[in-house]
């Protein structure tokens, strides 16, 4: 007698066989039962999970003596008949080889006669997403209004190509992938019967091996019997299938969780040395990250997880080490390295690199964890720091200490002096030394209205947008006037608005301004008059003055050619900042070493 291999020899002859398609056989059970027998079933699924197994068992529950019932006898000659395929009333067609419109018109012409000595006729279509268009145009009118006598079961591996037409007439079942748990147990009962000796963790390979496809592992069984005899161990299954150990896959992981660059390149390049599939180990990788993320998620509920006791005490040593926002950022890295997998030319370099870009992942700041930081450190340290991170400022203030002082600022009884190089080119009163020391009599523009900002973007971030290309210009008798640059000119009707207005109105008070109003204009120095109230407001009548002339030097020389006096707004400019300005100032440096960036451009 011929050899019959294990996948044939062990397949599921009753509902109760099948391994891990309760779902689909406790359904078809029921509805024998219950005498809800449709003509038309279609069963989808990933290869090796039972697909044309179910329908056998289904044909011979249907056809079995005294049926139709779920437990029939195994001796029943129906069903042996179907069993071994001579049958001559359940007939399995090939849809990749029968796949024209002749042979489905040749099934038209046979479905109207009766079985001939069983209750119905049943017809198997294998790979029913080959067949063609015109061919599943043609059977449609038949799987609809087939004869009372005429069952059809159809299995393929695509339902997505089979036409929504004949889905449509077709009670669906989905097969899922088997657990690796349940092809190790269905394995472990099979090798006693065959005299084979092999222990867990060899088992646990091949069921990792065959990914959820038990005909695979049945397959990969009889050929390790095969190579190793009645005695198999985990190396013959990883040397011969070029899989990793568990105990190899834990530590590679281990590494990149700890950042051990070093460390992984080792352990990578030994595997890759040892002939183990670096695409498999990639995929591996991948789902050893996914199940302790899914066991972070979940704060340790097993019941989402396809692992074994050792896998899931590796997964609780390991979820301490690492964020849920950090793995899910390797995880990002690692399937975007799959994707690329099959185009690499150098598999080994790619999966270095992955690995190299998990562990950077691993360390990164996330953007919102970046603007969090900033906005905490402008609160801490207060206007202060809010007036140094204006460049403008600095070129601003020796327009303001050359200016005569403004009269609410001098010492009572001390008249203005005019600028001379005995007082350092100041004017008389106190001298301009610094913003803060003028900023005690108004309130600081800048840091109201990073403050005002704030409050309106948790109302209103769409607001806030808006009003991030403004700038305040004064605050007089409880008007704040804001002003735009012609280059965001057109935002000022999106603001100008009755809500936007109510809205600043609310936030101005909270923060002291009273019933303060807001009025929004095109202003070309906007942010130059801006920079200036943010520094004094009553400086701010200063930068309007003219600039005394010199005291004509001795001995008298010829006086130049009079000049005409520049106008308030030639003296209201302030110099655009430079890139070294920008380079110096603090914020923005801390900035640009958060996000590894780079200035490229400068708007006044």
């Amino acid at each position: 007698m011929s050899y019959e291999v294990i996948a044939r020899k062990y397949r599921p002859q009753r509902f109760a066989e099948v391994v891990g398609q309760e779902h689909v056989t406790q359904t078809l059970s029921n509805a024998i039962q219950q005498g809800r027998i449709a003509h038309a079933y279609l069963f989808c699924g990933p290869r090796g999970t039972g697909k044309t197994t179910i329908a056998r068992i289904f044909a011979k529950c249907l056809n079995c003596a005294g049926g139709p019932k779920v437990d029939f006898e195994d001796n029943d000659p129906h069903c042996r008949e179907i069993a071994e395929g001579r049958s001559i009333d359940v007939l399995e067609i090939d849809g990749a080889s029968n796949n024209g419109v002749e042979q489905v018109r040749e099934l038209r012409e046979t479905v109207k006669y009766a079985p001939a000595n069983s209750r119905f006729k049943l017809y198997i279509i294998d790979e029913v997403h080959m067949l063609s268009v015109p061919a599943f145009n043609a059977l449609l009118k038949t799987l609809e209004e087939p004869p009372a006598h005429v069952k059809f079961m159809f299995a393929t591996t695509d339902p997505e190509k089979v036409l929504p037409t004949i889905l449509s007439r077709c009670q669906r079942f989905d097969l899922r992938r088997i657990p690796s748990v349940l092809i190790a147990k269905h394995l472990g009962k099979i090798a006693p019967l065959e005299g084979v000796r092999i222990d867990e963790a060899a088992l646990d390979a091949i069921a990792r091996g065959a990914d959820g496809a038990l005909r695979d592992a049945e397959s990969a069984l009889d050929q390790l019997i095969s190579f190793c005899g009645k005695e198999i161990v985990e190396a013959d299954v990883l040397s011969m299938f070029g899989l990793t150990a568990r105990a190899q896959l834990r530590a590679l992981a281990r590494g990149v969780l700890e950042g051990q660059t070093a460390q992984v390149l080792r352990e990578l390049d030994e595997l890759a040395r040892n002939g183990k599939d670096l695409g498999r180990l990639l995929s591996d990788l991948l789902n050893h990250f996914r199940n302790l993320l899914i066991y972070q998620v979940a704060r340790g509920d097993l019941r989402l997880l396809d692992v074994t006791e050792a896998e899931a005490a590796a997964l609780k040593e390991q979820s301490g080490q690492v964020s849920s926002e950090a793995l899910t950022r390797l995880l990002e890295v690692l399937t975007e390295s799959e994707a690329q997998w099959r185009d690499a030319v150098s598999k080994k370099i790619t999966l270095e690199v992955a690995l190299l870009k998990a562990i950077e992942a691993l360390n990164a700041v996330s953007l919102d964890a970046v603007l969090r930081q900033l906005n905490r450190l402008r609160l801490e340290e207060g206007p202060a720091v809010a007036s140094a991170s204006l460049p403008p400022v600095a070129a601003t203030l020796p327009l303001l200490a050359a200016a005569p002082a403004p009269a609410a600022l001098r010492e009572e009884g001390m008249p203005a002096q005019p600028a001379s190089p005995a007082n350092g080119g100041q004017g008389g009163g106190r001298p301009l030394a610094t913003g803060a020391s003028l900023s005690a009599t108004r309130p600081d523009l800048g840091a109201l209205w990073n403050n005002a900002l704030e409050a309106i973007g948790r109302v209103s971030p769409m607001t806030k947008s808006y009003l991030l290309k403004a700038s305040p210009i004064s605050l007089d008798n409880g008007a704040l006037t804001v002003g735009f640059d012609p280059e965001f000119a057109e935002y000022i009707p999106l603001v100008d608005t009755a809500r936007s207005h109510a809205l600043l109105q609310t936030k101005l008070k909270e923060l002291g301004l009273g019933d303060a109003r807001v009025k929004f204009i095109r202003a070309d120095s906007a942010a130059a008059d801006a920079l200036c109230s943010a520094v004094v407001r009553p400086a701010a009548a200063a930068c309007a003055q003219p600039i005394p002339p010199p005291a004509p030097p001795t001995p008298p020389a010829p006086s130049p050619p009079p000049t005409a006096p520049k106008s308030s707004a030639e003296t209201n400019k302030v110099a655009k900042p430079t890139l070294e300005d920008l380079k110096n100032d603090p914020l923005i440096k801390q900035a640009l070493e958060e996000f590894r960036g780079q200035i490229v451009d400068i708007h006044a």
